[in-house]
C-alpha cells in the first residue's frame, strides 16, 4: 500500500509554548508514527522573513523551535525534517508557479486583503506597508506543499484557503505543460477539528498575541511555576466550592492528565480546593511531562552542530526528492539546455558532466552483485550477493525507485547515517538525470 505524504510547515518567529505543544507539537508527532503515512515537517524560514526583520530573532526562533521538535520526540529518521531555506529547489519552483498564477487569485488572499481593508479603515493608501512577500505569499506556500507532492496538509481553518490555491495553481501547471501527465498531486486541507486548545493565563485562547502564554522550555521550571502562578482564578476561598468548568486550571490539567487524575482533580476542586494548591498540583503534572523532555531541550540547543547536521541530513533526503522533479519541471517549461536543443535533430552526443555510476557483476564465488560509485569513483554502496542476475536486478531497482525516505529506510543498519544520506543522493541524480533523458526524447 503506498504512503500518505502529510506536511507540515513550522513558522520560525518565536518560542513554543503550551497551547503550542498541546494543540500542534504533541499530535502531529503521534501522527508522523503511523507506519502508512510519509511525514514531512519543515522549518518555514524564508516565510517567517515576511513578518520580522529581526535576524537575531528569526536565528534564535529556528533553533528554539528544531529543539524544541526534536526533544518533544520526533524522530528525524523517521520523517523529513528541515529548513526550507536548505531546499533550494523551492525558491525556483516557486518562481515557475508565480508565472502561472493569475494576479486575481492573490488579490483575493486573506492575508493581503486583511491589509488593504485595515489601510482604508485608516484612511491610508490600500497597499500601505504591504511587501511582495506578504503578497506572494500563498505561492511560496503552494511550492512547500507541490514540491513534495503532499496528499494531505494539516491546517488551521484560516489557511485552508491557501491549500485551496495550491490546488488551483498545481492544477493550471499540470494543464499548460503536463502534455498529459500531471506533474503534481493536488493537495487536501486537514482540519483537526480535535486539536486542543488551551486557555491562557487570562483565560482566553493561549496565543502570543495576548501576551497570556505558559513557556514550554524557556526560563526552566521556574518560569513554568511563575506562569502558572499568574493564571487568573476567581476570590473563592479554600473549602470553597470551585466550579472547574469554569477556571483555566482544570482546562489545563485535562491537557496533560491520564482521565483518573483528571477526575480526581475535578472532585477536589469541586470539594473545596484551595487555588494556590491548585496550580501546584498543575505545575508538578505539567511538569511530569515537560521535565524530562527540557532536559533533551536544553541538551539541543547547548549543541548547535548537533542541530545543524541533523537537519543537513534532513534536507539531502528531502533534495533527493526535489531535485528529480525539478529537473523534469525545468523540462517541461521550455529551460533546456542549448546544446541539448541544438543538437537533438542532428543525434550529435552531448557531453554531460559526470554522474554516480551503478555497476552490475559477477564475483568468483559464483554470486551476482551491484554497487554505487558516485561522479569521482568512490563506493557507496556494495551489495550483498545474489544467486542471479535478475535477482540482484531486481533489487537494484526497488532501490532506484525507492524515494529518498524510503532510500535511508532501506538501508537503516547496513550504512551509517551520513553515508545513507550520500546515497540518497547519489540515487537522487541518477533519477534526476533520467527523468531530464526522458523529458529530452518526448520533446524530440
Amino acid at each position: 500500500m503506498s504512503r500518505t505524504r502529510v506536511l507540515t510547515g513550522i513558522t520560525t518567529t518565536g518560542t513554543p509554548h503550551l497551547g503550542n505543544y498541546v494543540g500542534a507539537i504533541r499530535p502531529a508527532i503521534a501522527a508522523s508514527a503511523d507506519p502508512n503515512v510519509d511525514a514531512f515537517f519543515f522549518l518555514a524560514d524564508y516565510h517567517a522573513l515576511i513578518k520580522c526583520d529581526e535576524p537575531a530573532r528569526i536565528q534564535s526562533s529556528r533553533m528554539q523551535i528544531a529543539a524544541t521538535w526534536l526533544a518533544a520526540g520526533l524522530d528525524p529518521e523517521r520523517v523529513h525534517f528541515y529548513r526550507q531555506s536548505d531546499i533550494p529547489e523551492i525558491p525556483e519552483l516557486t518562481w515557475l508557479l508565480t508565472c502561472v498564477t493569475g494576479k486575481g487569485m492573490m488579490n483575493r488572499a486573506h492575508a493581503y486583503k486583511a491589509a488593504t481593508d485595515a489601510n482604508e479603515a485608516a484612511g491610508e493608501d490600500a497597499d500601505a506597508g504591504v511587501t511582495m512577500g506578504l503578497y506572494s505569499y500563498p505561492v511560496l506556500m503552494a511550492a512547500d506543499i507541490l514540491m513534495f507532492n503532499a496528499h494531505k496538509v494539516p491546517v488551521g481553518r484560516d489557511q485552508v484557503q491557501h491549500i485551496e490555491m495550491a490546488r488551483d495553481i498545481g492544477a493550471r501547471f499540470n494543464h499548460l505543460f503536463g502534455q498529459g501527465r500531471s506533474f503534481f498531486t493536488l493537495p487536501e486541507a486537514v482540519i483537526e477539528e480535535s486539536v486542543a486548545t488551551l486557555p491562557g493565563l487570562d483565560g482566553r485562547k493561549m496565543s502570543k498575541s495576548y501576551d497570556n502564554t505558559i513557556p514550554l522550555f524557556e526560563g526552566g521550571a521556574r518560569a513554568l511555576k511563575e506562569a502558572v502562578a499568574r493564571v487568573v482564578t476567581d476570590s473563592r476561598l479554600p473549602g470553597e466550592p470551585k466550579d472547574p468548568e469554569c477556571n483555566a486550571l482544570a482546562l489545563i490539567f485535562d491537557a496533560f492528565a491520564r482521565a483518573d487524575e483528571a477526575a480526581a482533580y475535578r472532585a477536589d476542586l469541586r470539594a473545596g480546593l484551595g487555588w494556590g494548591e491548585a496550580k501546584q498540583r498543575l505545575v508538578a503534572r505539567i511538569e511530569h511531562d515537560v521535565a524530562p523532555m527540557r532536559e533533551r531541550y536544553q541538551a539541543y540547543m547547548a549543541d548547535p552542530q548537533r542541530l545543524e547536521d541533523i537537519l543537513q541530513a534532513g534536507a539531502a533526503r528531502a533534495r533527493a526528492i526535489a531535485a528529480p522533479l525539478l529537473a523534469e519541471l525545468r523540462e517541461a517549461v521550455g529551460l533546456r539546455r542549448f546544446a541539448d536543443v541544438a543538437t537533438r535533430a542532428a543525434g550529435v552526443k552531448v557531453e554531460r558532466e559526470a554522474l554516480p555510476q551503478v555497476k552490475q557483476y559477477r564475483e568468483a564465488d559464483g554470486q551476482f552483485y551491484f554497487k554505487l560509485l558516485s561522479a569521482e569513483g568512490q563506493l557507496l554502496l556494495q551489495s550483498e550477493g545474489y544467486p542471479s542476475p535478475k535477482e540482484a536486478g531486481q533489487a537494484l531497482l526497488r532501490l532506484r525507485q525507492c524515494s529518498g525516505s524510503e532510500l535511508v529506510e532501506a538501508l537503516a543498519g547496513r550504512v551509517s547515517e551520513a553515508e545513507r544520506e550520500r546515497i540518497a543522493v547519489a540515487f537522487g541524480q541518477l533519477q534526476a538525470a533520467e527523468a531530464e533523458r526522458k523529458a529530452r526524447a518526448s520533446a524530440g
